[in-house]
């Protein structure tokens, strides 16, 4: 059984529904485009914490209701904070230091995260998709960093974007500021796969229960290494990981896992 919670109502700006241990988070503001809002940055930060920290939760999904994924920030949050006494310097700063924190939660948290995309994926919408570890789109979806055509340099959606994509997808994505396909989005590889819009719940639906039949443990290694050794030159990578291993055959999972393999059966993973 599935725990859903109301849809119906405006003041869940995200809704959770949660499933065999997988975690789908619904970005739920449609009238305004799903705009990353001081709100609905808000919200989203309670539940990735929540979630990263339960034994419960094995992998979470960040899905969209309406025809767009998001717009990326909210704009009319913006401009209206340039009345303040210092034309909104202290707001923005705050709110791209919100915005900040919680692309590094989705990279952080030791859970996997999922991005099901339909629509339109703009600017830190965009830099949304691309914090999370998976992303599936719909055939429909779209992606764009337009702010070089509005005078808005998408200048943090790009750190996400030039960690997901090769440097000269991203540079052409930042700097046409153009709307690529789905398509176009799986050739550069910001997207791992793309299927048909109708399959879209259903396909991430079944990515994420593969992950979630994993050892919760090794999976949260696996994905703090994965980060960590990016950071690093290839002999420290190496050395990194190396101590990484070691650590991971130590742990009782591995032991059940390794195991299982030999004795042609299916691992009982101890968490």
């Amino acid at each position: 059984m599935s725990a859903v919670e109301d849809l119906s109502s405006d003041a869940h700006i995200v809704v959770k529904e949660q499933k065999k241990g997988v975690l789908r988070l619904w970005l739920n503001n449609p009238q305004r485009r799903n705009a990353l809002s001081e709100e609905l940055l808000s919200r989203l930060k309670e539940e990735i914490e929540a979630a990263g920290a339960s034994e419960e939760i094995r992998c979470i999904i960040i899905a969209a209701r309406g025809p767009v994924f998001s717009s990326g920030h909210d704009l009319k949050q913006l401009q209206s904070h340039r009345r303040d006494k210092d034309g909104g310097r202290a707001y923005f700063t705050r709110m791209m230091a919100q915005c900040s924190q919680i692309m590094q939660l989705l990279v952080l948290t030791p859970k996997p995260v999922i991005a099901q995309v339909q629509g339109l994926a703009s600017a830190a919408g965009l830099q949304l998709v691309a914090s999370c570890d998976l992303a599936i789109a719909a055939k429909s979806a779209a992606f764009c960093t337009p702010g070089v055509n509005i005078g808005l340099f998408c200048s943090t959606p790009m750190v996400a974007l030039s960690r997901a994509v090769k440097t000269r997808h991203a540079a052409e994505m930042l700097l046409t500021g153009e709307v690529y396909s789905a398509e176009e989005a799986f050739r550069f590889g910001l997207v791992n796969r793309v299927v048909a819009d109708h399959k879209l719940s259903q396909a991430t639906e079944e990515l994420a229960f593969k992950l979630a039949a994993k050892s919760r443990q090794v999976l949260a290694l696996g994905k703090a290494a994965l980060a960590a050794q990016q950071r690093l030159s290839l002999d420290h990578a190496y050395a990194h990981c190396s101590k990484v291993m070691v650590e991971n055959l130590m742990i009782a999972d591995a032991d059940e896992g390794i195991g299982a393999f030999l004795e042609k059966r299916r691992p009982r993973w101890p968490d």
